[in-house]
């Protein structure tokens, strides 16, 4: 059966833009709050200026941050997903659901290196605590590395909640979801859609959107 792909732009740091992004028919817009990354959105928005754009799916990434500080921002930014992006263990997971409104969607991300093998174990017992995965290359550091890694890896892994991959995803390699068993909900991009980290490059992203159609899954 064929799947349209959704598409999730992150890093947005510029209101006009999250307006044409809107226009297009971004399916989630992701910002980014996390203090270490050059599109940390409060550089530039308010969290007043979040809550008052109008789309159903804005995600709040964060890594390692206190509870209280994921639950302030997500009611004054009006966020309808949270992306864990950093080492959250599953007591960590669990506080954070007690404590989350039930309508916000978690998104756990796990970071792929050469091996997924030390990995199994954890994506299994953690994936029942959240309602997405998502799958990105991993680094040195947190955030965006605009590289990509071997998708069949995830071939390797017992996934039973829907995902979206990220990790250097541009025009040129969409074409390998096509090894992958289980194919991912949506894409994430970010580096490779950009002028430079927060101003993302709006005609080369409408392009893409439209290439996904053409994408059959």
């Amino acid at each position: 059966m064929n799947q349209q792909l959704q598409l999730k732009v992150c890093g947005l740091t510029q209101l006009n833009q999250i307006q044409e992004l809107i226009s297009l028919n971004i399916d989630f817009l992701g910002f980014i709050f996390y203090k270490k990354s050059p599109r940390y959105a409060l550089n530039r928005l308010s969290l007043e200026d979040i809550s008052k754009i109008n789309h159903p799916r804005k995600v709040g990434v964060f890594v390692n941050e206190s509870i209280e500080d994921i639950l302030n921002i997500t009611k004054s930014a009006d966020l309808d997903f949270i992306q864990i992006h950093g080492d959250e263990n599953e007591d960590y997971i669990s506080a954070l659901k007690r404590e989350m409104d039930p309508k916000v969607k978690i998104i756990k991300v796990f970071r792929i290196g050469e091996t997924i093998e030390d990995l199994k174990f954890k994506i299994e017992h953690l994936q029942p605590l959240v309602d997405y995965l998502l799958f990105d290359t991993d680094s040195q550091s947190f955030g965006g590395t605009g590289k990509k890694f071997d998708w069949s890896l995830l071939n390797d892994l017992k996934i039973e909640i829907p995902y979206l991959l990220s990790g250097g995803i541009s025009e040129e390699n969409t074409k390998g979801i096509e090894v992958l068993h289980q194919k991912p909900f949506a894409l994430d991009i970010n580096s490779k859609f950009e002028i430079q980290p927060g101003i993302k490059d709006l005609n080369k992203i409408s392009a893409f959107k439209l290439n996904l159609l053409t994408l059959a899954l």
